[in-house]
């Protein structure tokens, strides 16, 4: 278990929780249980553009370091 923002490009995670101060971030469909997928990340780490579902957002790192995920094995 680790943050979202240290999922590297092209990697799919499956969010196990959020920290309950960002609640924001669970109306967006980053919820347990949710896939996603990190698309892009900015030279410096921030923002990270992000796949959950059919929403596509970016999350400041500090947004992201929030979320805990589990990767999911690569096909």
């Amino acid at each position: 278990m680790y943050p979202l923002s240290a999922l590297s490009p092209g990697r799919r995670a499956r969010v196990l929780q959020v920290a309950p101060e960002r609640r924001r971030l669970l109306a967006l469909g980053l919820r347990p249980g949710a896939l996603v997928e990190v698309l892009l990340q900015a030279p410096l780490g921030d923002p990270l553009e992000v796949r959950a579902g059919e929403a596509f957002l970016l999350l400041r790192k500090e947004e992201a370091q929030a979320v805990m995920v589990e990767a999911l094995e690569e096909a």
